[in-house]
């Protein structure tokens, strides 16, 4: 392999890394809904995050769904940290308004 393709090949890479990283960036402080693998509903702040795929939210509320089907009342947790391997999907939640204590104006 010669000495520029491992070059194009490293500008690549970081430029895959600056775009993951500048979405990351747009992300912060929007909100995320997490569903979790044992079917809990996550809804918060998106502050950070980690190699692992760990997930922290701010301002956070659990919401689970009854035996008969139905949303029972949302429970707030407050700082969470989600660990990644019990992550199912994540979205961004424009459902609920964010919270003022984290958001900056």
């Amino acid at each position: 392999m010669s000495e520029s393709s491992v070059k194009v090949i490293e500008d690549s890479k970081l430029i895959e890394e600056l775009d993951g990283k500048a979405k990351l960036r747009k992300w912060l402080n929007m909100n995320f809904r997490i569903e979790m693998t044992d079917g809990r509903v996550l809804i918060g702040i998106f502050l950070c995050t980690d190699r692992d795929a760990n997930v922290i939210l701010g301002a956070c509320s659990e919401h689970q769904k009854s035996i008969d089907g139905e949303t029972e009342e949302p429970r707030v947790l407050g700082l969470v940290m989600v660990p990644g391997r019990h992550i199912v999907s994540i979205q961004l939640d424009d459902t609920t308004p964010p919270s003022k204590y984290y958001y900056d104006e």
